[in-house]
């Protein structure tokens, strides 16, 4: 059924597509009103940089009442012009006091964003679709570091949206799977939003036949699943991953099949209700809230998140990548120097060095204990901590990028770019996880991630100017190179991956040791199962 469904969703917009174009003809110059395929919208006007920007526009049918875990549903037309100058309601939050600023939170959520600087629709120009992170429990489209009108002055139709997470994104549950298969209604609405680029982005001067899906964090995890799964084809042409590749780590690998249906059976028992008629009934604020999340609890295995689900992802991401299952695309991906900074809560145990070399005994085995020690030492307490932050950043996001970009290289003659985001200045103290984002974007917001509210200097926008040339270039042809920028080598056999630091320039990978000792407890692609019971 929900095959069928998808295969019907592409239909519909295909058909319908094709319907306005001789109700309204292609306008001559982009203005602030566009005929989408549902119905007409007007954006702000063109800004100081020209660009147009388009906000809440609905991608998907409200997904509530019997619509709540269930595939996306086509948005129902509209005939009055839509207003689309602000953002649209975010998803619901599993994070208790969400910080992060926008609209209100609500379970009709599912808006995109766009920005454009073309003057006529005709022009094609390169599109990046933008998945955000947040451990696929939190964070929305429409935040502050993800505005688009930079990358859209350089050339690039920016799109951003917001995507069902947490429980209301990801429940599986046997009783739901009668209906269609359960469990990744996050990553289904993922497919709608590319579904609804492919049918309406040209209207917007973007090219539907040049679509690079880029993501950080859970963005960047979302990326590489949907690159393993059936439904994607056809809907991007390149990749971009920001640290983070097939939503594996500490724990193995992503819930299978039967673990994340155990986990809705036991979520309706915690309810205390025996049917999905009356989870759909209770208030969404209430089922969100019976299912929190915080930055203490590893969001792969612990909440409700992306499962195999038979369906968007057949098998564990990483079995199929292992398998060359995957879209041979240009890749551009990579990992930040202190991935570990918002994850020290997964960490083993390293109260002492003792404790921390237990711990790895458990994990990798008594028999390579002297391996790991001479990669991750721990002859002092202070080094038991140093080497206990190292693993987590490799272990939670570093080694699986790089495996991502491994697979990629060996599977087919198709670009492949490799990065490290080094930098540190005053305006960004520690190079952490997600400290990348303000610089691919432009924005140089505040990095809250490392409560650093300093200013952006010259050096900080002189970076960002570059990152976002390199982005811009590799959405507009698979390379990332062009005049004036420091040569960015691809990553070929030697494996070389740019330094984006104080200096940018390649450089050999200074962790691959460590990560092919992790790859090395891969068994056809996936880490041990093992892992859930025996790593502490």
């Amino acid at each position: 059924m929900n095959l069928l469904h998808s295969v019907g969703w592409f239909a519909t917009t295909m058909l319908a597509a094709m319907a306005p174009i001789s109700l309204h003809a292609e306008p001559a110059e982009l203005g602030e009103v566009v005929h989408t395929v549902s119905g007409a919208v007007r954006g702000s006007p063109r800004d100081e940089n020209g660009v147009l920007s388009f906000k809440g526009m609905p991608f998907a049918a409200p997904p509530v009442a019997d619509l709540r875990w269930h595939a996306p549903e086509p948005v129902k037309p509209w005939t009055e012009v839509r207003d689309a100058t602000k953002f649209g309601n975010r998803c619901l939050s599993a994070l208790p006091n969400d910080p992060e600023p926008g609209p209100a939170r609500s379970e009709d959520c599912l808006f995109l964003n766009i920005w454009t600087a073309a003057h006529k629709p005709a022009e094609r120009r390169p599109v990046m679709v933008w998945i955000h992170g947040g451990g696929f429990q939190f964070g929305s489209g429409s935040a502050p570091y993800f505005n688009g009108t930079q990358l859209a002055r350089k050339g690039v139709v920016l799109v951003t949206f917001n995507y069902r997470v947490g429980v209301l994104g990801h429940m599986a549950h046997p009783a739901l799977d009668k209906e269609g298969a359960s469990g990744n209604y996050g990553l289904q609405d993922q497919l709608a939003a590319l579904h609804w680029v492919k049918a309406n982005i040209a209207r917007f001067g973007g090219d539907p036949d040049n679509v690079t899906l880029f993501g950080e964090s859970a963005g960047a995890h979302a990326v590489g699943l949907l690159m393993t799964s059936p439904l994607s084809k056809g809907l991007f042409h390149k990749a971009i991953g920001q640290s983070g590749a097939f939503w594996d780590g500490k724990n193995g690998p992503m819930e299978g099949f039967d673990e994340s249906r155990a986990r809705g059976v036991a979520f309706m028992r915690k309810l205390g209700e025996s049917s999905i008629a009356a989870l759909r009934a209770m208030p969404a604020e209430k089922i969100n809230a019976a299912a929190p999340w915080d930055f203490t609890m590893n969001p792969m295995v612990t909440v409700f998140s992306p499962n195999v689900d038979h369906h968007v992802l057949p098998d564990f991401p990483s079995a199929r990548y292992a398998r060359g299952e995957y879209m041979k695309i240009p890749l551009l991906a990579g990992w930040n120097e202190a991935e570990d900074y918002p994850f020290r809560a997964f960490s083993l145990p390293h109260g002492n060095a003792q404790e921390f070399r237990d711990a790895a005994a458990r994990m990798f085995g008594k028999d390579r204990l002297a391996e790991f020690l001479a990669l991750y030492p721990a002859s002092t307490d202070a080094e038991a901590v140093a080497s206990s932050n190292a693993l987590t950043g490799d272990i939670t996001i570093s080694e699986q990028t790089w495996k991502w970009l491994e697979y990629q290289q060996a599977g087919g003659r198709v670009p492949v770019y490799g990065y490290k985001f080094t930098y540190t200045s005053p305006y960004v103290p520690i190079a952490s996880h997600i400290t990348e984002i303000p610089f691919v974007f432009g924005t140089l917001t505040p990095q809250f991630i490392i409560h650093s509210n300093k200013p952006p200097a010259e050096a900080d926008r002189a970076l960002a100017q570059t990152m976002m040339s390199y982005w811009v270039n590799f959405a507009t042809r698979g390379n990332p190179n062009a005049a004036g920028l420091p040569i960015w080598p691809a990553y070929g056999d030697k494996g070389l991956i740019q330094n984006l630091g104080q200096v940018v320039a390649p450089q050999e990978n200074a962790q691959a040791a460590r990560f092919r000792f992790i790859a090395s407890y891969r068994a056809g692609g996936t880490l041990p199962l093992r892992w859930r019971r025996d790593v502490p």
